[in-house]
């Protein structure tokens, strides 16, 4: 367990111990305690009943499930000083997210992305006090840290907001990413796909839904906290609703983010489906024009081939075989050449690269865009 104390407005950062924490929450100045209890435990490694907690690297035993330590250990919000009973979630590993409000007290889990990964944070903020609680060490925890000395929030609220705003944007500028990434695969598959364009499109659905996952249920609860306690007290200052105001609109900016490359990698996944469409047609049309052309031949040649008496006493002279051996052959080859050539889309089936494929398509969208217009006016 890595515990820091920040205090503020300095920024000034203190390595110490629960004990020296909870000597500094429990006095009136502003500090924020940051707690690192190392790595989550795996789903695995949780303790049988009535055994002793797998251990994480560091040395320090693993917390059981609900944030409750491990038989002997005093729970983290008793280390803390906290009495309020409704806290003892505070470190639990696995934590859902939740939003909780007691006696000037809020505190939440916050869903974080952490590069690749999602991590859930512990928030505990009162008037003068903000507690942080993590496994393992995240990027937006140090680089918010690290800011302090310059942002020199003036309270503790304000510091949470910071805070959360720093997660907020870290979801929204991952699906702004992603989205961008989706609409440059999208349109290089119209020029020449290949297939890492189509094994990076499914990655890109699978983060999509990670972030969905991860933020939606943060966005539910947060607008429903929000809203109660702007109903529930009407004597908020201006300047905590304006926070919470600017809370709300970039909870709905991060979820149109996401629902916005989720959109995005469905349509280009239904465009990657259209070209494959488009492609096997293609196939089989080619087929068919090769059956049209040499079907007829087929026939004929089966046919003049039979060893019949009437047939070879017909063909017993050279103009007979050329007449009708030759010429008939002939007279069906331009036949079947006359309707590829000009009774099917031969001007269509001749080409098939992707070029022809993309403007296929481009027309395709042009003309219900107009039949749309159409009927719309």
């Amino acid at each position: 367990m890595i515990v820091s104390v920040v205090s503020m407005p300095e920024g000034v950062v203190t390595r110490t111990d629960l004990a020296g924490a909870r000597g500094r929450l429990a006095a009136s100045d502003f500090v924020i305690v940051d707690i690192d209890l190392g790595e989550e435990p795996e789903p695995g490694g949780e303790p049988e009943p009535g055994g002793e907690p797998a251990p994480v690297p560091g040395g320090e035993p693993a917390p059981v499930p609900g944030g409750e330590s491990a038989p002997g250990e005093e729970p983290l919000f008793r280390g803390l000083g906290l009495d309020d009973e409704s806290w003892k979630w505070l470190g639990g590993p696995r934590e859902p997210v939740r939003v909780e409000y007691r006696e000037g007290t809020v505190g939440c889990v916050v869903p974080v992305l952490d590069g690749s990964r999602v991590v859930h944070v512990h928030l505990l903020a009162s008037e003068q006090h903000l507690v942080m609680v993590h496994h393992g060490p995240v990027e937006v925890i140090e680089t918010f840290v690290g800011r302090l000395p310059q942002d020199r929030p003036a309270d503790a609220a304000a510091t949470v907001f910071l805070l959360l705003h720093g997660a907020l944007e870290g979801f929204r500028r991952a699906a702004s990413q992603a989205l961008l990434e989706v609409e440059d695969i999208e349109e290089a598959m119209f020029e020449q796909w290949e297939p890492r364009d189509v094994q990076r499109l499914a990655q890109l659905r699978r983060r999509a839904a990670q972030l969905h996952r991860a933020f939606r249920p943060y966005a539910a609860v947060a607008q429903e906290f929000l809203a109660r306690r702007g109903l529930a007290d009407r004597e908020i200052p201006e300047e905590r609703r304006a926070l919470h105001r600017l809370h709300e609109s970039t909870v709905r900016l991060v979820v149109l983010e996401i629902e916005s490359l989720r959109d995005e990698t469905r349509r280009a996944a239904d465009s990657y489906a259209s070209l494959v469409a488009d492609r096997q047609n293609l196939v089989i049309n080619r087929l068919a024009i090769v059956s049209v052309i040499f079907l007829p031949l087929s026939f004929l040649t089966g046919f003049f081939g039979m060893n019949f008496g009437f047939m070879s006493t017909l063909m017993a002279s050279e103009k007979a075989f050329l007449a009708l051996g030759l010429g008939l052959q002939l007279c069906a080859l331009v036949v079947a050449m006359y309707f590829v050539l000009y009774r099917t889309h031969w001007r269509q089936l001749r080409g098939g690269g992707p070029d022809d494929t993309a403007g296929r398509r481009r027309r395709r969208l042009l003309r219900a865009g107009r039949r749309a217009d159409g009927e719309g006016s």
